[in-house]
């Protein structure tokens, strides 16, 4: 039986935080005589509105020793927290906030100074970016038992730059246009097809892939590589580099290749000369000065007639025709001038004759192999291994015919088409000299004393000079 005079709240003081997550009990006015049980201090808590999070331990602990905790706060109740929501975020499918300047390091650990620029190259259509939507609260409680609110998480907008577009929902970003992907100001994420270098493309910018458009606002320095899936501008010169456009290249100045490097385009070629040059166009290829000691492949049409116009030296391919002021030089420079086919398929028949040389002699060597064998086998004297051989020998005679035949059958269409010359023109608005070779489908024409203001066909199966027409 209790013989206290009061009632616990006379013995005990609650507090409750401002933030109703604890509770604390402070016991006073109490002396060794003192004693209370644990349901007693329950009930009180209870009485008081504290419901959720009671510590019962620690109310054991106090029922036990009141004494203990004289003039002592204890912590006899703990509230659940509210967990905030989380907040939404930009997930890009490229870490734009990678360090893009900075050369590519090798599986071997060695270090690539000519793979400095990273650019972020997209199609139209592609995926950029994602937009993570924000999370709601997890209410908590307080020890009063009341609901306890947390904050939402905070939404984000993706920034729409240049040529980007997003769902309906907004929730994801595409590329409208092929390009790179560029943050500017403002978080802006933009997609732009042109990618230019404003100075010369050396050590400094490093080799450049990129899917549209290239401008070099300087020149391309020997052993660097440009590749553009669109067109390829620049407005100095070009050393022996290498630049690869599925569109058209055009440069200001000139190239001096130095024999190394290979400029390639699937369209167009424009430049101010070429010297030591290598230089591929599925179509045209223009130049305002001179051609010197280059090789030089047009699918239609080599065009040199500014007010030099000069082809000296090398070799000049051309689909349908050439064109220039003056050919050759005094000295006699070996040139040679070939129209009237695509350059890849005489090209293509120049080896494929090599390949089927090659291909009938191994074949021969095989037969003759073969009719060892067949003599051994004829009397008797075949060894598992010579039958063996002689399995392997039979299936490679088979290959070899049926190889040998497509070559042949490859060899006579692009010889048809070596006749095909009707197109096939060469024009000298000047002169050409002696030294130069011209070669016109499968005719070929040397050239011994100079000629002035002609041009070449081919008539009844052979070449033919003609003036020119005033």
């Amino acid at each position: 039986m209790n013989d206290r005079k009061f009632s616990i709240d006379y013995y005990a003081v609650l507090s409750v935080s401002d933030d109703k997550l604890s509770a604390h009990l402070l016991m006073k006015n109490i002396d060794d005589s003192f004693s209370c049980t644990t349901d007693e201090l329950e009930d009180y808590l209870r009485n008081s509105s504290i419901v959720h999070g009671v510590q019962r331990g620690r109310l054991v602990e106090i029922a036990r020793n009141p004494s203990a905790f004289m003039n002592s706060s204890v912590q006899v109740a703990i509230g659940t927290p509210p967990k905030n929501g989380t907040d939404g975020s930009i997930e890009y499918k490229y870490d734009l906030d990678m360090d893009l300047r900075k050369p590519l390091v090798l599986e071997d650990g060695s270090v690539d100074y000519k793979e400095m620029t990273t650019i972020y190259n997209v199609r139209k259509g592609e995926q950029i970016a994602r937009r993570i939507l924000p999370t709601e609260d997890t209410p908590g409680k307080a020890v009063t038992g009341e609901a306890l609110f947390g904050k939402k998480g905070k939404e984000v907008r993706l920034k729409l730059g240049k040529n980007v577009m997003t769902d309906p929902e907004q929730i994801f970003l595409f590329a409208s246009t092929d390009g790179m992907i560029s943050r500017t100001d403002g978080d802006k994420i933009n997609v732009f097809p042109i990618y230019e270098v404003n100075g010369d493309v050396d050590y400094n910018i490093g080799n450049i892939d990129f899917i549209g458009t290239v401008v070099i606002r300087g020149s391309v320095l020997t052993g660097f590589r440009i590749k553009a899936s669109g067109d390829i501008r620049v407005t100095g010169g070009v050393e022996g580099a290498e630049l690869l456009a599925d569109g058209s290249i055009e440069i200001s100045g000139g190239v001096l290749g130095q024999n190394k490097g290979l400029i390639k385009a699937s369209r167009n070629v424009k430049l101010g000369f070429a010297q030591e040059a290598n230089i591929e166009a599925g179509e045209d290829i223009l130049v305002t000065q001179s051609i010197m000691h280059s090789t030089i492949r047009a699918g239609k049409s080599v065009l040199c007639r500014g007010t030099k116009g000069l082809i000296v030296g090398g070799v000049v391919q051309a689909g349908e025709s050439v064109s220039a002021r003056t050919v050759g030089n005094s000295l006699s420079t070996s040139t040679t001038i070939e129209v009237g086919v695509l350059p890849e398929h005489r090209n293509e028949l120049m080896n494929l004759r090599l390949k089927l040389r090659g291909l009938i002699e191994n074949h021969k060597k095989t037969e003759q192999a073969l009719s060892l064998l067949d003599q051994l086998a004829a009397s008797g004297q075949l060894t598992g291994d010579k039958m063996a051989m002689r399995i392997r020998l039979n299936n490679t005679k088979k290959m070899s015919l049926a190889e040998i035949d497509d070559a042949k059958d490859r060899v006579l269409e692009l010889e048809t088409m070596l006749e095909n010359v009707d197109k096939a023109k060469i024009e000298v608005a000047a002169t050409i000299y002696g030294g130069a070779k011209l070669v016109m489908g499968r005719y070929t024409k040397f050239i011994k004393d100079p000629a002035v203001r002609v041009h070449f066909r081919i008539v009844d199966g052979d070449i033919v000079m003609m003036a020119n027409s005033r």
